[in-house]
Order: structure tokens, then C-alpha cells, then sequence
């Protein structure tokens, strides 16, 4: 069978599958939404209860527009009680009737939603806060700003007393933190949980009068000092002048102690406040707990009506099962052999051509498989083919670049003689003319050997000659071959190059350098222009750098500068010449070394190329180089 046709058949068995679920789990949702839909808004009571409480507080507190809300609350809740006993609609939504068996449970709901009721109707009618506290509060209140104004004057007025004066600076500053702490804990009395910000307050309060006392030579020994972590202490007397805010805070105080006092010991609401809000609470408790009951009941006898339509369901949901695993199986078995192609496929990501697929079906798969083999073998003839033609070009690249040296040594010959003037007198013109022909024919001539050297890297036959030889030596030479051509700029060249015997070879090592310098002469300005061949040893490898501030790199062309032909000024206007092979020679003497080559530059700040040569080679003395 085609594969088209087997996704086919799954395909139907799959629907076929669905849609028998879909018509059982529509007709059993459908007989229990509404039941559902009751089950809800029962949850929705405890909603409305809990605002309800909330809003008696708030009538009680003298909020009178809260009034009107209140009272459509409870109406909702006993219209949603009624409703859930006989039936019938309620903001738009059809809610059914409980069964006959939660009937004791309605009639338990209805009398706790009567008593918490009743409970919210009583603190709405009663006085939220205790006049007295609450005069109390605000005298603290309106006291506690020039209180902490005062201590903090104080903490300034001990700063510039001596050192025995100590003791009193510290309790200061533990007065302003009490002031302001007062203050807050007289705030939070409004917010509830009034007996631990009671129990806060007459401790801050009780700390604020130990401390006071301490400072104006009161004896604290009738208070309860340890209570709070004090202990009894006399201190040196304060002169007048240095105690004026101590005595102005004295009397204030004295005034505020009482407020706090008051507060402590009756808190901010009344105690018919406090009785009817805990008869409140209490019965929205039990009003609570006969919600939650008829909804548990309720959804048991749910679970009882369908238990018949579980089973069913159940049975159905096996079999889907079962096709589910049965289509899995089919589409394995199908699907198998795309993962030796796609392993194949990797493999010629690899560049492994030529690997057959061993598959015998005749399906769409077969065909694919049948088609790559085909691809496989095509690219691995192409492959090999083109791998003889780059062997060949690549040969015939290094003879042809071997042989355009030949002529270059006469040229370069005759016009060392013309120039000496050995044939006869020169004109101006004729020498200028002569030495542009002399030079051309140097600059060819490195441009060959360049070429020449890269193609041997390709090809894997330019020959290292490694001998243990100072490096220093090797660095000197290099540098002296371009003494003369940096002197025509006049930029300077310098090295901190060491005595440092290496395995290394010194012609090769001193083209790179040279090399490197060649790129930092031309990229710096004449008269200006530095150029620092450092060293660096280490037990491991020898590190050397060519540093100058030239015209720097960019940091996007920096990745590909070692490869072949890559000009970091492609344009055909470009300032700079260059045949591009110059740091790709160089990166393949360095990786026959075993060493890393790499640059950092910052535009217009210089560039610095460095590389190292390790002190223990693996690689044998004298062996050719491969591809860079």
C-alpha cells in the first residue's frame, strides 16, 4: 500500500475515533450543565457573604453610601438561596433545584444565612470606635510630628558634648527611632489586629519614659525596665544650655503618655463593636461550613447519576487508546527507513559520498531511497573528479609561478649593471626609468614567491627545515633586512627580543616576521609611524608580537584576514597593495610550528599580530606543510 494511502486510513480511524467521543461527552455534559450551573453559584454565595461583612464595617464606620450596597447583597444571597431550593433563572443562566435528599442541608443553609445576617445587620447599627480611644488617637496623632521634631533637635544639641557624654547621645537617638515608632503603631490601631500594635505601643511607650527619665535624673526604679531590655542607670547631669529641647520635650510628653496609655488599654473600637463583629464572624463561619456541606453533597450525588456514563466513557477512551498505538505502530513501520536517510544525509554533510541505503519497498520511501543511493554515487564521482582537476590546476599553478622567476633574474640583473652604470653614463630620466623597472621586477618577484609559497601549502609540499637555534638571532635578522626601507619614512623599529634557544625554522620564522613588519610599514604614517617587535617567555612556548600605530583594522574584517586573496581594502582604488598571501604563508608556517597566530586591532589605535612557537613540538624536524 502507498504511503499516501495509509495516512489515509489512519487519518479516518483517527476522525472516526474522535467524533464517537465528541457525541459521548456532549450528551453527558449536557445533562449535568445545568446541575453544574447550580453548583457554581452556591460557590458565588460565599463571594457576596464575604462583601457583606465587609460592608456592615464600613456602614458601622459611618460610610452611609455603603448602605445601599449592603442591602442589594443580601438581597442576591436570599434570592440565590430561594432559587437553589425550587429552581428557576438567575442572571440569565437556568439553575436546577437540589435533589430531594439535600433538603435537611437547604433548610441548615437558610438558618445560618439568617443568623449571619442578623449578626451583619447588628454591627452595622453599632458604634464602630470608642470616643475616648479615638479622641486619644488624634491628640497622639497631632503631637507625635512636634515630638519627633523635638527629640531630633536634642540628637543635634549632644552632638558636640565630650565623649562622657556618650551614654547620652545613644539614648537620643533611641528616642527619635521610639517618637517615630509611636506614631506608626498609633496609625496601625485602625488597621486591626489590635492587640499586638497595643502590646507594640506600650512597649515603645514604656522604653520613650525610661529614657526620658534617665536624661532629666528621674529614678526609673517603680518601672518595669528589664520588661523591655533596660536596665536602671544614672547618667552625668546635662548643663542648661545643653538640655533646652529635653525640657521642652518633658511637658509634651507628660501630656502624651496619658493618650498612649488610654490607647493601650482600651484600643481604638468600642467593645459592643468588638462583640457584635465576633458574633458576625462567627456565624459566617458556620454559614460557610453549610455552604461547602450542600456543595460536597450535591457533587456526590452528581458523581452517583453518572456513574453508569463513566464506565462507558472509560470503555471508549481504552479503545482510543488502543487506535492511538495501533496508528503509532503503523507509522513506525512506515516511517522507519527515513532515519537511515536522514543518517545518510549527515553522513554526506560530512563529505562521505558513495554509502547505500538498503531498503526493498516500492512505496514513495523506496523511491526515495532508490533516488539518493543514485545522488550519492553521482557526487562521489563529481567529488572525485573535481579533486583531480584541483591537483592538476594546483600543480600547474606552482610550475607556471616557478617558471616566471626565470626571466625575473636577468631583469633584475641587467638593471643592477645599468644603474652601476657600467655600460656608460645614465641621465636622470634614464636612472628614474631604470629603477622603476628594478623595482617593478622586485615587487613581481615577491609577488610570485608568495604565490608560489601558497601553492605549495596546498599541496602540502613546502618543506621546514626546524633547528635548534637562538630566536633572538632569527628576530634581528629580520628586522635589519627592513632597517633601510623604514629609514626612508623615518619610522622607527624596535625589539626586546632575548637570548632563547628553540626548535624552530629560522628562515621560515623570519619570514613571518618580516612579513608582519612589511604590513605595519605600510600602515603607518611616515615620520610617526612606530613599529615594536616584543617577546614574551614563558616555560611552555615563546610568544612574539608585532605591534604599530597605524591605521588599525576594522573588527568585522578581521575574522577572514588569514585566508588567501582576502585584502582588507578590496576596492580597485584601494591605498594599499598587497597580493593578499602574505598572512595566509604566515599562518601556515605557524601551524607547522603547532603555534596560533592571531590579530587585535582597534581602528585608527594600531594593530597587533602575534604568534607563538611551542618549546615541545610533537611534529618531526623538516616536514612539510598542508593546507592553511
Amino acid at each position: 500500500m502507498k504511503l499516501l494511502s495509509k495516512a489515509y486510513l489512519l487519518i479516518a480511524i483517527l476522525i472516526g475515533a474522535a467524533a464517537v467521543n465528541l457525541l459521548l461527552f456532549y450528551t453527558d455534559s449536557n445533562s449535568q450543565t445545568t446541575q453544574s450551573y447550580s453548583i457554581i453559584r452556591v460557590g458565588d454565595v460565599k463571594v457576596s457573604a464575604e462583601s457583606i461583612s465587609s460592608l456592615a464595617t464600613s456602614v458601622a464606620s459611618g460610610n452611609e453610601q455603603d448602605k445601599t450596597i449592603l442591602d442589594e447583597k443580601i438581597t442576591d444571597v436570599e434570592t440565590m438561596i430561594g432559587i437553589i431550593k425550587t429552581g428557576g433563572t438567575f442572571n440569565d443562566l437556568t439553575l436546577e433545584r437540589i435533589p430531594d435528599s439535600l433538603v435537611d442541608d437547604h433548610r441548615n443553609l437558610s438558618n445560618s444565612w439568617e443568623a449571619y445576617r442578623d449578626a451583619a445587620n447588628e454591627v452595622e447599627t453599632t458604634l464602630l470606635l470608642d470616643p475616648e480611644a479615638e479622641k486619644a488617637q488624634l491628640d497622639v496623632l497631632d503631637k507625635n510630628s512636634e515630638l519627633i521634631i523635638l527629640t531630633v533637635n536634642m540628637e543635634r544639641e549632644f552632638e558636640n558634648l565630650g565623649r562622657e557624654y556618650n551614654r547620652h547621645k545613644q539614648i537620643s537617638i533611641d528616642l527619635v527611632e521610639c517618637a517615630k515608632a509611636i506614631g506608626e503603631q498609633t496609625l496601625l490601631l485602625s488597621s486591626g489586629n489590635e492587640q499586638a500594635v497595643q502590646e507594640k505601643l506600650g512597649e515603645k511607650r514604656l522604653q520613650f519614659e525610661i529614657s526620658i527619665r534617665k536624661l532629666l535624673q528621674v529614678p526609673t526604679n517603680d518601672l518595669d525596665v528589664a520588661s523591655v531590655g533596660m536596665e536602671h542607670e544614672e547618667l552625668i547631669e546635662l548643663s542648661r544650655e545643653n538640655s533646652s529641647a529635653l525640657r521642652q520635650i518633658d511637658p509634651l510628653w507628660e501630656s502624651m503618655s496619658v493618650k498612649v496609655q488610654i490607647l493601650e488599654e482600651k484600643g481604638l473600637f468600642s467593645s459592643e463593636y468588638d462583640s457584635a463583629n465576633d458574633k458576625m464572624i462567627q456565624q459566617k463561619e458556620i454559614f460557610y461550613a453549610d455552604i461547602d456541606t450542600i456543595i460536597q453533597d450535591w457533587t456526590q450525588e452528581i458523581s452517583k447519576q453518572g456513574s453508569e456514563e463513566q464506565t462507558i466513557i472509560q470503555i471508549i477512551l481504552v479503545v482510543d487508546i488502543a487506535v492511538f498505538f495501533l496508528v503509532l505502530f503503523v507509522i513506525r513501520q512506515s516511517l522507519t527507513p527515513l532515519g537511515s536517510i536522514i543518517q545518510a544525509i549527515a553522513r554526506v554533510r560530512e563529505g562521505v559520498y558513495g554509502e547505500k541505503i538498503e531498503y526493498t519497498g516500492t512505496d514513495e520511501v523506496g523511491q526515495l531511497v532508490n533516488d539518493f543511493n543514485v545522488m550519492s554515487n553521482t557526487i562521489k564521482e563529481k567529488e572525485e573528479e573535481a579533486k583531480k582537476t584541483d591537483i592538476a590546476k594546483d600543480e600547474f599553478l606552482a610550475m607556471i609561478t616557478h617558471e616566471l622567476k626565470t626571466p625575473l633574474v636577468p631583469i633584475q640583473g641587467y638593471s643592477d649593471i645599468l644603474l652601476g652604470e657600467h655600460l656608460g653614463k645614465l641621465t636622470d630620466k634614464q636612472r628614474e626609468r631604470i629603477g622603476i623597472i628594478k623595482t617593478s621586477s622586485e615587487t613581481l618577484l615577491a609577488i610570485i614567491s608568495d604565490l608560489l609559497d601558497a601553492q605549495k601549502l596546498e599541496l602540502g609540499q613546502l618543506k621546514m627545515k626546524k633547528e635548534n637555534k637562538n630566536i633572538k638571532e632569527t628576530i634581528d635578522k629580520a628586522i635589519q633586512t627592513l632597517i633601510p626601507e623604514a629609514a626612508k619614512s623615518n619610522i622607527q623599529i624596535s625589539s626586546n627580543a632575548i637570548d632563547v634557544t628553540i626548535d624552530h625554522d629560522a628562515d621560515r620564522i623570519a619570514q613571518v616576521i618580516t612579513n608582519l613588519i612589511k604590513n605595519s610599514l605600510i600602515a603607518v604614517e611616515p615620520e610617526t609611524g612606530k613599529v615594536e617587535v616584543l617577546m614574551e617567555d614563558s616555560p611552555t612556548e615563546v610568544k612574539i608580537s608585532v605591534k604599530d600605530n597605524g591605521v588599525g583594522i576594522p573588527s568585522e574584517k578581521q575574522t577572514d584576514l588569514f585566508k588567501k586573496f582576502y585584502q582588507v581594502d578590496a576596492t580597485l582604488t584601494r591605498e594599499r597593495g598587497g597580493s593578499g598571501l602574505g598572512l595566509a604563508i604566515c599562518k601556515g608556517i605557524i601551524d607547522n610550528h603547532l603555534g596560533e597566530i592571531s590579530v587585535d586591532s582597534v581602528p585608527n589605535q594600531g594593530a597587533t599580530f602575534t604568534f607563538t612557537i611551542p618549546k615541545n613540538p610533537s611534529t618531526s624536524t623538516g616536514s612539510p606543510v598542508g593546507s592553511a
